[in-house]
């Protein structure tokens, strides 16, 4: 004997499923996150930048290569561009995410300066990518490289702590 199922039971069954799936996820979406983890996730961020600035470096340094600037400085530009602030919130100047943080207390005290410098930061990604996808010898590429290393190091200057 065959069942007859009416036509919207199907999507109706999956559609509760889906809710009944999503619904924890939203819980967990809306609770903060814990100091130690804003951590980690700011300090996984600036591996990232580091290491895509590093592929840009060795670019530079060994042969040209637009393509893989390109796309180191796009990942870059859109890390610089996702609202790294959110990273920097109230109770986490101090702790452990993968290691102990190097953020000077500072930086938490000084909001104004701290999205100057990010803003700078950007301007400089998204010129970098400008540039090097604008086919840009390597020498322009190098100097606009040399100013986003600049905004690294202005923000590092002021509220990085020494390791």
């Amino acid at each position: 004997m065959t069942s007859i199922r009416p036509p919207f039971l199907l999507p109706a069954l999956a559609a509760t499923l889906a809710l009944a799936t999503a619904l924890p996820t939203l819980a967990l979406a809306q609770q903060a996150p814990k100091p130690e983890q804003l951590i980690k996730w700011r300090q996984s961020t600036f591996q990232v930048v580091a290491w895509n600035s590093s592929r840009i470096k060795a670019s530079l340094d060994n042969g040209y290569d637009k393509a893989q600037v390109v796309k180191s400085a796009t990942v870059i530009a859109a890390l610089a561009n996702s609202g790294l602030g959110a990273l920097f919130a109230p109770g986490s100047e101090t702790g452990k995410g993968w290691h102990d943080t190097s953020a000077k207390p500072e930086l938490f005290t000084n909001p104004a300066r701290v999205g100057e410098l990010n803003a700078a930061f950007a301007r400089e990604a998204g010129e970098l990518v400008r540039v090097a996808s604008s086919g840009a010898d390597a020498a322009a590429v190098k100097q606009q490289f040399g100013q986003l290393q600049k905004t690294c190091k202005s923000c590092h200057d002021e509220f990085r702590a020494a390791n």
